[in-house]
């Protein structure tokens, strides 16, 4: 078969499945590799599914309200897939006066760019979610955030972007880009095959710093370990995403009725890792201590599963997302910083516009990777 094609997309998780798709659309041939053997291994199908607005670093706020208001609502149709998006609304949980301090700064920030989030009190959190514990004293409540399945979005946007043409492999790991005339042009694999592409989207995870590095791109970022518990179904109790201001507990209630949620213990560096991330004995327990205390109803359920994974951390905290413009042909969307499944179908959206059109609609430039250059 053919190895050449208008975009090679590298990296088989929701941002490269979601470009691909948006590239095909357009007319465009599209080449996607994904290192591991399954589509959407990494953090895409690794991840508590929040499609959130608040919480976020305001540089990320136009791309992420984007999506959220023009591509989420659809997106089960358009993908013919149930995403099981909730829109729902986003409650952001504080104990103390230090928490309010943090949920206060983020709100106001938010503010600013025009999202429609308030802090609220705790008779207000109660009357949202009455299953909350008294612990709680504060809230910022995002009303237009929600969740949402990130396996099936994943899946849902491969699907449609094999049915347009795309012609994805799995198993096919990227060892090397190589310029070619001044212009990034070949993929050169562990296996020896060789891609060529008019353009290059590189939306690898952490394993992006390395496969850029070969054209001299240093994105500094790193890894952070993620990690979920999934309960038994229970009867249904709310729809809200739910985080706090420390970003150390998250979670919500699935269509299925189960509960799926994150945290950490804080003993991330001792994991084993053989190449597969695997859960801390730790973690669990310290998540479901989180459980309790924020939710007494659910101190009796049962865990079914536990899963670890990657989140590719950048040194600022903020995803890198639009071309490289000393490496002509090469774009990228990576350091996602644990906000990658929410602003992803905005993130393929918006580079396949970029690479077919040379323009977005939402201005990419506070998230380019050239933020990092010395200034002089």
């Amino acid at each position: 078969m053919k190895n050449s094609a208008d975009v090679v997309v590298i990296g088989g998780g929701v941002i490269g499945n979601a470009a691909a798709y948006y590239l095909a659309k357009r007319g465009l041939s599209v080449i996607s590799l994904e290192g591991s053997d399954h589509i959407g291994n990494g953090g895409s199908s690794r991840n508590g599914g929040g499609v959130r607005q608040s919480g976020r670093d305001v540089r990320e706020l136009p791309l992420v309200m984007y999506g959220i208001k023009n591509i989420w609502p659809t997106l089960s149709e358009e993908l013919e897939t149930d995403c099981e998006y909730h829109q729902d609304g986003n409650l952001r949980l504080g104990k103390n006066e230090k928490h309010k301090a943090i949920l206060t700064k983020l709100a106001e920030n938010a503010k600013a760019c025009g999202l429609d989030v308030r802090m609220i009190d705790a008779d207000e959190v109660k009357r949202i979610n009455p299953y909350l514990s008294d612990e709680v004293t504060c809230a910022s409540w995002c009303p237009t955030d929600g969740h949402a399945n990130p396996l099936t979005t994943t899946l849902g946007y491969y699907k449609m972007a094999r049915r347009l043409g795309v012609r994805f492999i799995s198993g096919e790991r990227v060892t090397e880009l190589k310029m070619v005339r001044g212009k990034v042009r070949k993929v050169v694999c562990a296996s020896g095959d060789v891609f060529e592409g008019e353009n290059i989207l590189v939306a690898a995870g952490f394993d992006s710093r390395a496969i850029l590095g070969t054209v001299g791109v240093d994105i500094p970022m790193t890894r952070s370990l993620l990690e979920c518990l999934v309960t038994e179904a229970q009867p249904h109790m709310f729809d809200q995403m739910l985080g706090t201001a420390e970003a150390d507990f998250y979670g919500h209630q699935t269509k299925h009725g189960s509960f799926v949620f994150g945290g950490s213990s804080g003993y991330e560096g001792c994991n084993k890792d053989n190449g597969t991330p695997v859960s801390n004995a730790k973690t669990a327990p310290c998540i479901c201590r989180g459980i309790m205390k924020y939710f007494p109803d659910l101190a009796d359920a049962k865990i079914v599963r536990t899963w670890a994974g990657w989140s590719d951390k950048c040194a600022d905290g903020v995803a890198v997302v639009g071309a490289i413009d000393e490496v002509p042909g090469l774009y990228t969307s990576c350091a996602m910083s644990g906000h990658g499944f929410g602003i992803g179908p905005a993130a393929g959206h918006q580079l396949a516009q970029l690479i077919a059109t040379g323009k977005t609609d939402v201005d990419l430039s506070s998230l380019r990777y050239d933020r990092f250059k010395a200034k002089i």
